[in-house]
């Protein structure tokens, strides 16, 4: 019985001896094996992890959507006669070689048969004799000028589309909200960066750009405001939302301002023409190459930029409102011709407040030939308000 018993706990200590130096065994053995493949990647060639993982996002997959339907737009002009070195010695270009002028992005909208189409900004074109589009692709193509406007920034190029893959769809700019994801497409500084992405946010609707052409003519722009990096060769390239659909096209942005008389630098104001807008041109130029506006017929000016004296002597000098559009004459045969007169002031159409010469261009130009406007004036500080149709466009107007 003793040795029974005894037997039995010796068996048990000897049990309980054998799983710890098992255990122990174990141990050691998968820690000289760690060592030896950590002394082994120390003494060996550093390689990449082969560790893989889904990296794909809501962004990277709307860049996808679009990217290959965006280009680059190359200007060419006519270079003055110069003399330049190259890797084939000093050369002299001739005044009717052709050189780059500048270059932008534009976005391939549409494609129809042999041909497709490009919208970009007009003043990617302007002037050039002759335009080159770089693919995403990297190829290079001949591009023909469709149709520009000044007004809008905007203008059409036609390209074969043959080389075509991608066509980029237009979202519906009216439901854009302040917020929500905006992405930038185009080749900034020039194609030697194309199709390079940036990402940021609507930051608001329905922003008033106001700049001058080239020719000195005041233009009023609705625009998309955003902080997505914008750099000089975005322009004419598309802004696109989370689904990869273009919301607008970038155009402008704001680099520096003046507070106070100090010069102020500025980060993170772009604007783009809402897409909606876009299309309304763009279908325009494609099938006339211009945009037909209509036209009051007046010259203007600003009542905020009347001294104290021209205001006593038009008889403004006791008006009940501080801003408006003074008119100063009016072109005869065109539609404000009998309708108002000097001095009167305009201070809204169709119930939209015009402080400005610009307030009144945009609002005026949202409108058709054949349209009528309710346009609401100041006379003798009496308040009015009558209509007028626009029967006549633009282009019948004198300086």
């Amino acid at each position: 019985m003793w040795r029974s018993t005894y037997m039995k706990k010796y068996l048990k200590y000897i049990i309980l001896f054998l799983f710890g130096f098992g255990g122990g065994l174990a141990g050691a053995l998968t820690l000289g094996l760690f060592q030896g493949n950590s002394s082994n990647q120390q003494a060996g060639t550093t390689q990449v992890s082969t560790v893989s993982y889904d990296n794909e996002t809501s962004v990277t997959q709307a860049v996808e959507n679009v990217q290959d339907a965006v280009v680059s737009v190359i200007n060419y002009r006519q270079a003055s006669a110069s003399t330049f070195s190259s890797i084939f010695g000093t050369n002299t270009a001739s005044s009717d070689e052709l050189q780059v002028a500048g270059e932008g992005s534009g976005v391939i909208y549409k494609k129809d048969g042999d041909t497709a189409y490009i919208v970009t900004n007009t003043h990617v074109i302007d002037g050039a004799e002759k335009i080159e589009i770089l693919l995403a692709s990297g190829e290079k193509i001949q591009g023909e000028l469709v149709g520009s406007d000044t007004y809008s920034d905007l203008a059409v190029i036609k390209i074969s589309s043959e080389k075509v893959t991608t066509v980029a769809t237009f979202a519906d700019s009216d439901t854009i909200q302040v917020g929500e994801v905006a992405i930038a497409i185009g080749s900034p500084l020039g194609s030697v960066y194309a199709n390079s992405v940036t990402q940021g946010i609507v930051s608001s609707l329905s922003r008033t750009v106001t700049s001058q052409t080239d020719d000195g003519q005041t233009i009023s722009t609705n625009a998309i405001q955003t902080d997505t990096a914008i750099n000089p060769g975005n322009s004419g390239g598309p802004l696109v939302n989370i689904q990869g659909q273009v919301i607008g096209i970038n155009s402008s942005k704001i680099t520096s301002s003046s507070t106070s008389g100090l010069g102020v630098s500025v980060e993170g104001m772009g604007f783009a023409i809402p897409s909606n807008d876009v299309v309304t041109i763009i279908n325009q130029l494609e099938s006339a190459g211009k945009v037909t506006r209509p036209a009051l017929g007046v010259h203007m000016v600003n009542l905020t930029d009347l001294s104290t004296s021209q205001l006593a002597s038009a008889g403004l000098d006791n008006l009940s409102i501080t801003s408006g559009v003074v008119i100063v004459s009016t072109q005869a045969g065109l539609p404000a011709d009998g309708v108002l007169k000097q001095y009167d002031v305009i201070t809204e159409i169709n119930g939209q407040a015009i402080e400005n010469k610009s307030d009144l261009q945009s609002a005026l130009y949202k409108h058709s030939i054949g349209d009528s406007i309710e346009v609401t004036f100041y006379r003798n500080n009496q308040k009015q308000t009558v209509s007028i149709k626009l029967t006549h466009s633009t282009e019948d107007l004198t300086e």
